[in-house]
């Protein structure tokens, strides 16, 4: 898309949502983009194989901060970061989000005085307890270019004092991913098959957020609301390997018999069930947005959102334990109709061209 030199917009990421948000972006830049990944996401499972089936170029990768306390993780990567951009210096740096991948490539940008376009910029919770939004407010304090996806998101950043001619409205690049990754009928048709699960006729639940997770209480109190639903139709759990861990820990391992359990899926697997699912519940950031462009309901299992543009129509918030159960049980009363008309809505994270505006945005600045 852009004449800009080989490797020269560094693309610094570390997880499955930054992959899969940015690779849009990554193939339009073509031989410019040099993938920077700092293995936040450390195993292959959730991050090796993801490379590969996004088909995005071999990345330069970072070592030894995957598992590692969150400072240890920032301030590795920041290390790190510094001596590559120091013997190959980009002309520009994008940082996807709110990881501390975001923020280790938004401080080693700003350490160097290269540009800094933040991809996502503006989400806000006003929850302090979540680190993301720490990382997230930092980030956009740093950024040179903050591409918001909503009108919401840039009216935050008005509201914190940027500079309106550092903000651009491009959309939410989670729109094109999905559009891009979903398999077709008939591949979706095979995987539902492959499982045992009929169209409309099973919930997908998927949990891995430390505030429902390490806190056994509320890690037992959304395994027995999901336990309950299996009572009435499938529930289909994708597992992630910490929340494995966290519940073999608390031993809650009982609770998983009456559910569906399966290895952490592929993007397009997971776009696959999530489209015919009656309902999906989520503590994840990036289901919130994929619903929306999917035309499905959602229960989201937090203490707050930074995604309040998802709860207008598709999502409700509720916190571990029987408001899950009410919450979810009341999304499924809706029916068919209720599906029906979430999926005539549009999303309100825009209309599938965020990567293109934002390529278009990357050339100018670093041209």
């Amino acid at each position: 898309m852009s004449a800009l030199p080989p490797r020269s917009i560094a693309l610094v990421l570390g997880t499955r949502p930054e992959l899969v948000k940015l690779t849009e972006l990554i193939t339009l830049l073509g031989p410019a983009a040099h993938v920077v990944h700092t293995g936040q996401h450390y195993d292959e499972e959730m991050s090796g194989r993801f490379v590969s089936e996004l088909g995005i170029p071999e990345p330069t990768y970072l070592t030894g901060i995957g598992g590692r306390p969150r400072a240890v993780q920032i301030s590795a990567a920041l290390e790190q970061l510094d001596a590559l951009f120091a013997e190959q210096p980009p002309l520009a740096v994008v940082v996807q989000g709110d990881t501390n991948a975001a923020l280790a490539g938004a401080l080693a940008a700003n350490a160097r005085g290269l540009p800094l376009v933040h991809v996502e910029a503006g989400l806000r919770s006003h929850d302090r307890a979540m680190p993301e939004e720490h990382n997230r407010v930092l980030i956009d304090r740093l950024a040179d270019v903050l591409c918001a996806a909503t009108p919401e998101n840039r009216d935050n950043l008005v509201a914190e004092g940027v500079a309106t001619d550092r903000i651009e409205i491009t959309g939410n690049t989670v729109v094109e991913a999905v559009h891009g990754r979903l398999p077709d009928s008939g591949v979706r048709a095979e995987l539902l098959s492959s499982l045992g699960l009929e169209e409309d006729g099973y919930v997908l639940a998927t949990v891995h957020r430390p505030e429902n997770t390490d806190d056994p209480e509320a890690l037992e109190a959304v395994l027995t609301e999901l336990a309950a639903l299996a009572r009435d139709l499938p529930v289909v759990v994708p597992l992630h390997p910490r929340t494995r861990d966290r519940i073999e820990a608390a031993g809650l391992t009982g609770l998983l018999a009456g559910l569906r359990v399966t290895r952490p899926l592929g993007y397009r697997d997971f776009l696959a069930l999530a489209r015919h699912a009656a309902l999906l519940v989520s503590d994840s950031g990036g289901v919130q947005e994929e619903v929306t462009v999917l035309g499905r309901p959602l229960v989201v299992v937090r203490n707050s959102t930074e995604r309040p543009e998802a709860m207008a129509d598709f999502a409700v918030l509720v916190r571990p334990g029987p408001e899950l159960g009410a919450a979810a049980r009341a999304r499924l009363r809706g029916g068919a109709a209720e599906r029906d008309r979430l999926a005539a809505l549009p999303s309100p994270f825009g209309d599938g061209t965020a990567s293109r505006r934002i390529a278009t945005l990357l050339t100018a600045h670093a041209a």
